[in-house]
């Protein structure tokens, strides 16, 4: 074994020889701590100011909203302007969000409405942010090394939910929840700096998308003509949909359920990202992923998540969580990956707003059906929903798949024997 063998890490650690890319994910991994103490904030403060788990429902929807609104055209966005300005742009005006709820609530003024606003704000903020950033990490590693850097994204995304769900039940007992959005104010000066610190002369921007009409059948068409892209963004938009409310089903869970409080909703968040983490790590470890193993991965969410809405006792809650963290993050690593390598370079900032409209779009679709089923029948009927709709999404995606390659299976006979025949006459 050589030196340089020994030394070139393997897997997703292989973006990592990138100079950039670890002045990149430094920056970004600082806005992710302060992003999940957001989340834990923002969804304990509306369930305390409403006692409501369709008020949590809302809030989601309303930070979603945005994305399932403008989408398709924060794709176009990423496409024509430079990348790195948007991610400026969108760094800048969430911290002055964070800040501005942040007076809000340390004033003892803030009520219901200002917690919509703020995820409205938030989601129209993140509507343009998604897709620009989902598409920069290509402009900032080596094609060879993307499938590497976009699992370690995904990874270093879920272990930040080690650190940031622990800060913020701590800040929440201890001094209240406005300074939770105080220094998520703060961390979101870690990506401004990292992205200013980028070395230009080793980025590799995508060439501009040129101001004409049809931009978006452009990429309709595109996605038409690869069936495995379109069911794997099918079955990421059912998942995004109805399988990832956590925010809702995880708090009732740990208050009606387990007789918690936000320390309890903080411990969930850790486990699931103890999962999510390593999914991520392994997604990046392997091969090139085929669509049935995503539709693979998308039918053990599903049964996991149904098992977890039964689980009888806390132990076996969090160890289901667990699991269901491992398989979700390895699914939506794969998934993203997927597309990404498949995606053409002009059309990549439209494919992911797509991806990104499906994934995240949905929530306002799914959210509120499932906080209004998780009030009226409770935190284990909402979660077992959570669980079934993306395992029949899987089958129908395997289905699909299985039928498409017996198709072709079907006409490559038919033109075997059509040359056959040909030959011997």
């Amino acid at each position: 074994m050589t030196t340089e063998a020994v030394r070139q890490p393997a897997g997703a650690f292989a973006a990592l020889t990138s100079r950039n890319y670890r002045i990149y994910i430094s920056g970004q991994s600082l806005a992710n701590i302060g992003a999940w103490m957001q989340s834990i904030a923002q969804d304990w403060l509306i369930f305390d100011l409403t006692h409501s788990s369709t008020a949590v429902g809302v809030t989601m929807a309303l930070q979603f909203l945005p994305m399932l609104m403008l989408g398709l055209h924060a794709g176009i966005v990423a496409d024509r302007l430079p990348k790195r300005r948007i991610l400026l742009t969108t760094q800048t005006l969430n911290a002055a969000a964070a800040g501005t709820l942040a007076i809000i609530t340390l004033s003892g003024t803030v009520h219901a409405a200002d917690v919509f606003a703020f995820a409205f704000a938030s989601g129209l903020i993140f509507a343009f942010d998604a897709p620009a950033r989902q598409s920069f990490v290509a402009e900032v590693v080596p094609a060879g090394r993307l499938r590497a850097a976009i699992a370690l994204n995904a990874a270093t995304f879920q272990a930040t939910r080690l650190i940031g769900p622990a800060i913020a039940s701590l800040l929440i007992v201890t001094v209240g929840t406005g300074w939770v959005f105080a220094v998520n104010a703060a961390c979101y000066i870690g990506p401004i700096v990292g992205l200013l610190r980028l070395r230009r002369s080793d980025l590799v921007p995508a060439p501009a998308a040129p101001r004409e009409s049809g931009a978006l059948r452009a990429a309709a068409r595109y996605v038409r003509g690869r069936p495995d892209v379109a069911w794997t963004i099918f079955l990421v938009g059912v998942i995004g949909t109805f399988g990832l409310n956590f925010p809702i089903v995880l708090t009732a869970m740990a208050k009606s359920a387990f007789h918690g409080d936000a320390s309890t909703y903080g411990l969930f968040n850790v486990v699931l990202a103890i999962g999510s983490a390593a999914g991520a790590l392994l997604a990046g470890a392997g091969a090139r992923p085929r669509p049935r193993i995503i539709a693979a991965a998308g039918a053990a969410f599903g049964l996991l998540q149904m098992a977890a809405a039964i689980a009888p006792g806390m132990a076996i809650f969090l160890t289901l969580l667990g699991a269901l963290g491992l398989v979700n993050l390895g699914f939506q690593a794969m998934a993203n990956a997927s597309v990404q390598l498949a995606a053409t370079a002009e059309l990549r900032g439209r494919i992911m707003g797509l991806y990104m409209l499906v994934f995240i779009g949905g929530t306002p679709i799914g959210a509120p059906i499932i906080g209004a089923i998780t009030n009226h029948f409770g935190p284990r009927a909402g979660m077992a929903v959570c669980g079934v709709v993306p395992a029949l999404g899987a089958v129908v995606m395997a289905a699909a798949l299985a039928r498409r390659r017996r198709e072709m299976t079907g006409t490559a006979q038919r033109l075997a024997r059509l040359e056959r025949s040909s030959a011997a006459m």
